[in-house]
């Protein structure tokens, strides 16, 4: 890292020392705090000093302004797909998944509090934590579908463990939910109104012990259950559950159609119009990943979406993250002309390619840990 890069990641991660507690900032903020490579080297340094460390007990992160974070910073991955320079965009996510690694099987208490926008990346960065702050504030949603990628970042291991067959449908459609359901459907551990959250950090800051009971027990004292709103997605699991267990995407499609001639429903043509928007490849590897994420630990998980994202980068197999970005997130016409253009076109021999490693890339590998869950151990591929 040149000096440079060093002042920025330091800039861009803020740190502060309160007796036993670590506090770092995601710091961002015009960028909602999208998390560049620099910052995820950083971020992977401070977590493993802490860890190592005895004085420290407790480690909080957070964002500056109005995000937590909104993903990964895809503008320079976006150059390197389009020049071919594959290799430096996963060594971006080989990075970026052994830090969701770390955190997964961190031995320590991790608070997250997400006060604004959760997305992509940000998700990463929390969700594998122990505890998982939300407020009136927080946004989350897994929009990768929309922009011709997948949910990575472990996401096939946290949506995958969601009610039913919700994570399915949260990470097929880009669903954005909102705090409450946050913690109706688990992504989130605790719900602490925002005007809250100032107290609540200063308590944190008082705990003397690496046992989570006593985050626990303060987070507990803080946190409300807030009423999901009538309209929510949440209230329809059954139809959910009903569609979203199918097979294939073309048949989760068609169980929405017939939903909808039965009780037509404003949600159910959003979401089936969600559905028909996104990539065609991105829905097919997605949903495969996400079944195949509900029998495998994180570490798996993440090893599988490694050799996924290789090919996303390589853009052998399809072109839909440069065509995505270009509609959403550069020109933003939010008309996407992906190919191949209709599910139909996409056979299982064409899915089963993302799932096989690349000839002369090695799987990712993680550094040893001392924190193994069952759930976490990467098994081989």
């Amino acid at each position: 890292m040149t000096m440079s890069t060093e002042m920025a990641s330091h800039s861009q991660i803020l740190v502060e020392e309160k007796s036993s507690v670590r506090i770092l900032t995601l710091n961002r903020p015009r960028q909602l705090n999208a998390l560049s490579s620099n910052m995820i080297s950083r971020l992977l340094q401070l977590f493993r000093a802490y860890e190592e460390d005895p004085s420290v007990t407790l480690v909080i992160l957070k964002g500056q302004g109005r995000a937590f974070c909104a993903g990964g910073d895809l503008r320079p991955l976006l150059s390197y797909v389009i020049q071919g320079k594959w290799r430096l965009g996963a060594a971006f996510f080989a990075d970026q998944y052994t830090l969701n690694y770390v955190l997964a099987t961190y031995s320590k208490a991790q608070v997250s509090i997400l006060n604004g926008i959760v997305m992509g990346a940000g998700a990463g960065v929390s969700i594998h934590g122990r505890f998982r702050i939300a407020t009136e504030n927080t946004v989350f949603a897994m929009p990768e579908t929309a922009i011709g990628i997948f949910p990575d970042v472990g996401a096939s291991y946290f949506l995958s463990r969601l009610p039913g067959f919700f994570g399915e449908y949260v990470g097929l459609t880009g669903a954005r939910l909102d705090g409450a359901e946050m913690l109706a459907c688990g992504l989130a551990t605790h719900f602490v109104p925002s005007t809250r959250l100032t107290a609540l950090e200063a308590d944190l800051c008082t705990v003397g012990s690496s046992d989570p009971s006593f985050a626990s027990k303060i987070l507990d004292a803080y946190t409300e259950r807030p009423n999901v709103k009538q309209n929510s997605a949440y209230h329809r699991l059954d139809i959910i559950d009903r569609c979203f267990s199918r097979r294939t995407v073309e048949d989760i499609i068609s169980a929405l159609e017939r939903e909808f001639t039965q009780i037509p429903d404003d949600w159910i043509s959003s979401t089936t119009q969600a559905l028909k928007k996104a990539s065609p490849s991105s829905l097919k590897i997605s949903l495969r990943s996400i079944r195949e994420g509900r029998l495998q630990g994180v570490g798996h998980c993440l090893i599988r979406e490694y050799r996924m994202v290789c090919h996303v980068m390589k853009g052998d197999l399809s072109k839909d993250i440069v065509e995505g970005c270009r509609a959403i997130l550069v020109d933003k016409d939010k008309n996407p002309k992906w190919e191949p253009r209709r599910l139909e076109d996409i056979n299982d021999r064409m899915v089963d390619q993302y799932f096989e490693r690349l000839e002369g890339l090695e799987d990712l590998k993680f550094p040893p840990r001392n924190n193994l869950r069952a759930s976490s151990i990467a098994a081989k591929l």
